[in-house]
């Protein structure tokens, strides 16, 4: 079947979700097939000359990357001719493709999206030595995605990690794999041979595949099985089915293309560094469309279709100019902590007829202050964007559509989210809460930025410690003073937030391991921009050494506390008077 993929005798119907396997996926299909296990059967269907025209195909994925190539090529069927179509299996074929042909690619872990080296190619390898490791429970075989750095050995050592797809170069299972083993240094290890031959059977011995040919040219029927076969393992979500079905349905445009380049856009270009997803789209292509957001295939109608295409150019302007608002409000892909806020900001800006200038006129300078108000408090109070997520879309859509202000009418939309249980005032016990978050937590910048609206967000902000993290070690505390009884207390809570503050990029790195009252002395050179400075980050009776920090931080809480109640809401304000 691999070869039939390469000579693109096996396609993709445009019916299929992309690729969605990860490593250890692939890892373990490989493993039972080294082991003789089945891997399931699979699902064809034979689309005649006639039929085929009328359909989008893709190629199967060989090198994935999950930045720059997560999505296979848009295939195409020459006139007269047909093609066989994978309806189930995909995922399992693309795996032993990238396996022994391709690459992987996936994002490390904390890097950032767009650095150069945050996506490092790995291909399949079978360690032909070592046994996997206790935790690879249910494995056999070490197989592991590996750099080609990774799987080198070091000068004169054992050459034990083998790639996987160069097992389609051995000429025999016997003097070939001894002369690749003597090659290696490890001819002697019997497990070696025998690993090296588990993977030659596997893989160059032909094995009868099961599978099933649908032959009907119906694409209602066709689609029905496909829903079926699709129930299980990596569940096909209906935003997959939307999506298959709008590249079908759509006249003009290319929705698959579309969305996928809509996606890149929002969350790399112009500066951007987000995580959207296609989902998050095509849940505001629905909004603003006008139909149905839930992702219920009886709304996937070629009429809803229509109007999601007809309403392309507006929907794809509105999001990008939310993505850059969002920017401006200093989120990224590290802090917007629920991507779903963007709906009904893309919905806004297109029902108001917003074009670029919105994102910097001093005109609608007020209105973006609200609107970034409410999309803060929205993600700091917890569970707005969780469940009953299309409920909560539809209210606020609603309450945007019979608006006939000019402006974001926030009353109007908190009005139709506490009508869902999803208010967003803020009792006592929540702020108490917010004043116990940390550094670098999921909520803390949005806290942050609600204490101190005044910063322009849209540059580069970092959260910072006003105590440096630095000089909060046992050993530096007792030699700055600190009875060695309290230093406990301070290592509780410097990491917390009456201790952080936003900070301009440039000033955090000039600032480094500086007490604060230094650092302000010198950022600072007169005594009214000092002042100022203090007053606007709640610094007062900053003291001179960390000897002071407890009774600093202890003041701060109670300040920051007060900023919090004020902006956040009602209910905090009602339960403080009955104190």
């Amino acid at each position: 079947m691999l070869t039939a993929i390469h000579k693109r005798e096996y396609l993709m119907p445009a019916i299929q979700r992309e690729f969605v396997w990860g490593v250890d996926q692939i890892t373990k299909l490989v493993d039972s097939l080294m082991r003789g296990y089945p891997v399931g059967s699979f699902l064809l269907w034979d689309v005649k000359p006639e039929t085929a025209q009328s359909y989008t195909f893709y190629e199967f994925l060989t090198n994935y990357h999950e930045r720059d190539n997560p999505y296979a090529d848009r295939a195409t069927v020459t006139a007269g001719s047909g093609t066989i179509a994978v309806l189930d299996g995909q995922q399992r074929l693309t795996s032993l493709n990238i396996a022994l042909y391709g690459s992987f690619a996936e994002k490390k872990k904390y890097a950032w999206w767009n650095s150069t080296d945050a996506f490092p190619v790995k291909r399949l390898y079978l360690n032909l030595v070592d046994d996997p490791d206790e935790e690879e429970l249910g494995l056999k075989y070490d197989l592991r995605f590996l750099t080609d750095a990774e799987a080198s050995a070091e000068e004169g050592g054992q050459d034990k990690w083998f790639r996987v797809g160069a097992v389609l170069d051995l000429t025999n299972s016997g003097p070939a794999i001894m002369k690749e083993l003597e090659r290696r240094n490890i001819a002697n290890s019997g497990d070696a041979f025998q690993r090296m031959y588990d993977l030659y059977e596997a893989v160059r011995i032909l094995k009868p595949m099961n599978y099933f040919l649908v032959t009907d040219q119906d694409p209602d029927k066709v689609l029905e099985i496909f829903v079926r076969v699709n129930s299980g393992g990596t569940t096909l979500s209906y935003s997959d089915l939307l999506l298959s079905m709008a590249t079908n349905q759509w006249s003009e445009l290319d929705a698959r293309e579309e969305v996928r380049s809509l996606v890149s856009d929002l969350n790399s270009n112009a500066g951007r560094q987000f995580s959207f997803s296609k989902d998050v789209v095509l849940k505001t292509a629905l909004t603003i469309a006008g139909v149905d957001v839930r992702f219920k295939v009886a709304n996937f109608t070629q009429v809803n279709m229509a109007k999601v295409e007809t309403a392309w150019p507006q929907i794809k302007n509105a999001l990008l100019r939310a993505a850059t608002l969002l920017q401006q409000f200093g989120f990224n892909e590290r802090n917007l902590t629920a991507n779903s806020v963007i709906v009904p900001i893309a919905h806004y800006l297109h029902l108001r007829g917003a074009g670029d200038s919105y994102l910097d006129s001093t005109t609608d300078s007020t209105d973006r202050l609200v609107l970034q108000r409410w999309v803060t408090r929205s993600l700091i109070k917890r569970g707005i964007w969780g469940s009953g997520l299309d409920t909560t879309l539809t209210r606020i859509r609603e309450a945007l559509t019979a608006n006939e202000t000019t402006g974001f009418p926030v009353g109007d939309v908190e009005a139709a989210m506490s009508s869902v249980g999803k208010g967003l005032s803020f009792d006592a016990a929540e702020v108490d809460e917010l004043l116990n978050l940390k550094y670098a937590g999921q909520r803390t910048f949005s806290v942050l930025s609600v204490l101190y609206p005044g910063l322009d967000l849209g540059k580069k902000f970092h959260e910072d410690h006003i105590f440096p993290k630095s000089r909060f070690t046992k050993k530096k505390l007792i030699g700055a003073g600190v009875d060695a009884d309290r230093v406990n207390d301070y290592l509780d809570a410097f990491n917390l937030l009456p201790n952080l503050q936003l900070l301009a990029g440039t000033a955090n790195i000039e600032k480094q391991d500086a007490l604060p009252g230094d650092w302000i002395a010198a950022a600072f050179p007169s005594e009214e921009k000092r002042t100022t400075y203090l007053d606007e980050n709640d610094l007062d009776g900053l003291p001179v050494d960390i000897a002071g920090f407890l009774t600093f931080f202890e003041q701060r809480k109670a300040r920051v506390r007060d900023r919090l109640v004020k902006a956040l809401g009602t209910s905090a304000v009602a339960v403080l008077a009955k104190e």
